[in-house]
């Protein structure tokens, strides 16, 4: 009895966005770890000025953090162009104006995050190639993106979200002023001022008073025009939740983890993320009474289905010491190393990080094509 073709995976990986490195990092993981019996894979790199090029499985597989380094998608390799073929998307190498080493693709793992492939773009043009995807969809990815488009979405489906406000780049040039005082208005200190369309914590900060609020807006606006200023919670837990989908009935949800920084006054940034030896525990899973876990659980199942995610999601959230769970956001495409949380929730809910990449794919393959 002969065995069933393996499925042919194209992970698609590095991107334009200041998560380049954070993006090398997931797909190395996911390389090492995928099902060798049921998958064969397909390195796609976007190097950091947009370019495509192929890269060896043997390669990616060695995407680590080296000497303090993060890795990064070397533009020297062959071109890659993906494309649509007679029976389904291809991925080819372009050699002058020859195509090579033709290749059928079953799924797309996009492992970009932030901009440019987080956002609904790569997203949509998997949809205009009729391949299927990993993930959400294009409008749960383009919002999802928006931390104030987000919001909106998540105020308008009665889901417990924090003050924030908003300020788009025709704002600040017109009336910086006004924008400054629109937030001493709705908001109390601290506050968090963040790009609006960023991630993995990249360009965000803390102020605790007035006088460092347009500072930190400038900053927050070398990676993204739009930025984002949210409330503090003061004194509150910092819980995450990963949520898959599941076609026969609701979300799954996982055991809850929590970020604990080690100093008061520091908070879950670049830097704690993916260089933490000093700066944070992370406990998974959280330490939680019966009743908030079921509570915490159940607003993070709630967000993914009002969301319309489809495939995964990061749900963040802040619980008072009141015991209220307020949503922080949601993250469509979730760092995904294996000491990653969205992994590391999983395993510790019993689903360890080669059955969840399998689960991922198995969603992507069983999902139809076109509108749904």
């Amino acid at each position: 009895m002969t065995n069933p073709p393996k499925v042919r995976v194209a992970l698609i990986f590095g991107g334009v966005s200041s998560e380049h490195e954070i993006s090398c990092l997931t797909a190395g993981g996911v390389a090492r770890a995928v099902d060798p019996d049921r998958f064969e894979l397909v390195g796609i790199g976007i190097t950091g000025d947009g370019s495509w090029v192929r890269i060896p499985i043997e390669e990616l597989s060695g995407y680590e953090v080296k000497d303090g380094r993060l890795p990064r998608v070397a533009s020297e390799r062959p071109e890659a162009v993906l494309l649509r073929g007679c029976s389904g998307a291809e991925v080819a190498t372009r050699d002058g104006d020859r195509l090579l080493d033709i290749t059928g693709v079953d799924v797309a793992f996009a492992l970009l995050h932030g901009p440019w492939g987080e956002d609904g773009t790569i997203q949509g043009l998997f949809e205009m190639l009729g391949v299927r995807y990993v993930g959400a969809g294009v409008a749960a990815s383009a919002i999802g993106m928006d931390k104030d488009l987000m919001k909106r979405a998540m105020a308008a489906a009665g889901l417990p979200v924090g003050p924030w406000v908003a300020i788009t780049p025709a704002q600040w040039r017109d009336d910086a002023a006004g924008c400054l005082a629109r937030v001493d208005e709705l908001l109390t200190y601290p506050v968090f001022v963040k790009p609006a369309r960023g991630g993995s914590s990249i360009g965000i900060a803390k102020v605790d008073e007035a006088s460092g609020l347009a500072q930190a807006i400038l900053a927050a606006q070398h990676y993204d025009p739009k930025v984002v200023v949210e409330q503090g919670f003061v004194g509150a837990r910092e819980i995450e939740v990963a949520v898959l989908e599941d076609l026969s009935g609701p979300p799954r949800v996982s055991l809850p983890g929590e970020i604990r920084m080690h100093t008061a006054d520091a908070f879950y940034d670049f830097d704690a993320k993916y260089l933490p030896e000093e700066q944070v525990s992370l406990d998974v899973p959280a330490r939680l009474e019966p009743e908030l876990l079921a509570a915490i659980q159940d607003v993070a199942a709630r967000t993914f289905a009002a969301m319309s995610v489809e495939g995964l999601a990061r749900i963040d959230l802040f619980v008072t010491p009141d015991g209220t769970a307020w949503v922080n956001e949601l993250n469509t495409m979730p760092g995904f190393t294996r000491t990653s949380m969205f992994p590391m929730m999983w395993a510790n809910s019993g689903l360890d990080y080669t059955e969840l990449i399998t689960t991922l794919v198995d969603l992507a393959l069983a999902r139809p094509m076109g509108l749904r």
